[in-house]
């Protein structure tokens, strides 16, 4: 198959483009896949794309590329096709609908499969007739507001498939956005095989990472710290990440006087090394899309306690078995949390071995396999006007049958390069 992956910007950092460079540098061990990017800001892209996937992109944005267009006029008019009440609106332009409309007018390819509600919209009115439609969505229908999910409402039928990235989320979609025909299907982002050891539990750190915002509640996980630290004084928090919020959070550990035990470490990449220097991590957002730094976290051997927060961190963690799930906006059970992992060697060990075990579901070649059983099943039926849902026997067969394939190729390679395979 030729797969084409259509993002906002491939050349920056954030979730979305790094699940979409692990999915894609997958899939291209048996496909033909390109990484299309509206945006391109700097010259080489922060993330691996691999040797067998195409990269390019549709509007220049150096300043000090011979190519630059920032300032063209026809970049200064705004957007006519990109959704006005998509998040990302202002950056879009009369430039950025010309540019993507002739590429998907001349797509060549099977799959086209667009990582934002802004451009699947494009996708869906503008791409040649023949391929197949998808429609990524890396956050949650709640987080969209009412104008957008009404625009989207009468663009996504035209669309094959959309795929959200936890069970819940495709619920909403199924029962709330009217989407006759449209293959919905829940398939979790992709975290690869760290190159690095795991944790082995025995540093006195409890690490945190994600961009320093409000919904991260990094504040709630300070208060919380600080009452672990009135009992275990010998453990400490790192928290990984720059944001806004980063005065008011170093305000607050200077208010609590946790100055000595609270550090704001800001970014780091890769966290990989970063995570295993700690025993736990800890997510306290109220809300998450999926919840990548817990899979992170879990693939190098660390127990998370996390807010059960829609939607991901309650079809992530096994509550008791791989981490620990509390309530949101309780700094109370937080500290309990993570005073029972402290204070209980054996079982935050073994915590830790079933996180790494666990985790092992979302590594890339396994996302990948329901990927592409879901692509192929939709190619044979035929895109546009031929949508339909799938037939759950033939995709389970289809995907256990890849599955192995895919477990075959990751085996194979950890014992070339002489690494462990979860």
């Amino acid at each position: 198959m030729q797969i084409s992956f259509l993002i906002h910007n491939a050349y920056g950092i954030g979730g979305t483009i790094r699940t979409t460079y692990n999915l894609a540098r997958s899939l291209a061990e048996q496909h033909d896949v390109e990484i299309v990017s509206v945006f391109r800001h700097r010259d080489a892209p922060v993330f691996d794309h691999g040797p067998h996937v195409r990269l390019r992109h549709l509007v220049d944005l150096r300043k000090d590329s011979p190519g630059y267009e920032g300032d063209s006029s026809e970049h200064r008019l705004p957007a006519r096709v990109f959704p006005t009440a998509e998040g990302r609106y202002k950056q879009y332009s009369r430039l950025t609908d010309r540019r993507i409309a002739e590429h998907l007018r001349t797509v060549e390819a099977d799959v086209v499969v667009g990582t934002r509600p802004g451009l699947n919209a494009h996708i869906a009115r503008e791409t040649r007739r023949g391929p197949v439609l998808v429609g990524q969505e890396h956050l949650t229908l709640d987080s969209h507001s009412a104008a957008l999910r009404a625009q989207l409402g009468r663009l996504y039928p035209r669309l094959d498939a959309v795929t959200t990235v936890t069970e819940a989320d495709a619920t909403s979609y199924r029962r709330r956005l009217k989407l006759p025909g449209v293959h919905v299907e829940a398939v979790p982002n992709s975290v690869p095989e760290p190159r690095v050891a795991p944790a082995d539990g025995s540093g006195k750190w409890v690490v945190a990472a994600g961009r320093l915002a409000r919904v991260k509640r990094y504040d709630l996980l300070i208060r919380a710290f600080g009452k672990v630290v009135a009992v275990r004084p010998d453990w400490r928090l790192r928290i990984y990440g720059g944001g806004a919020e980063k005065e008011r959070l170093r305000r607050l550990i200077d208010n609590l006087g946790l100055y000595n035990h609270v550090y704001l470490m800001g970014p780091a990449n890769p966290l990989d090394p970063e995570w295993t220097k700690g025993s736990i991590a800890a997510v306290t957002s109220s809300l998450e899309s999926f919840g990548m730094t817990i899979v992170e976290a879990m693939r190098c051997g660390l127990p998370v306690v996390s807010t059960d927060c829609p939607h991901g961190p309650g079809e992530i963690i096994d509550n008791g078995v791989d981490g620990r799930l509390v309530p949101t906006g309780n700094a109370d059970a937080i500290a309990t949390a993570l005073l029972e992992l402290i204070n209980d060697d054996s079982l935050r060990h073994r915590m830790g071995r079933a996180a790494l075990n666990d985790s092992a579901r979302f590594d890339p070649s396994r996302v990948a396999c329901r990927y592409e059983a879901l692509f192929q099943e939709l190619v044979e039926r035929g895109g546009r006007g031929t949508r339909g849902r799938l037939r759950s026997s033939l995709h389970r067969t289809r995907g256990a049958l890849l599955g192995g394939a895919y477990a075959a190729r990751t085996h194979a390679a950890a014992a070339l390069r002489g690494g462990r395979t979860a």
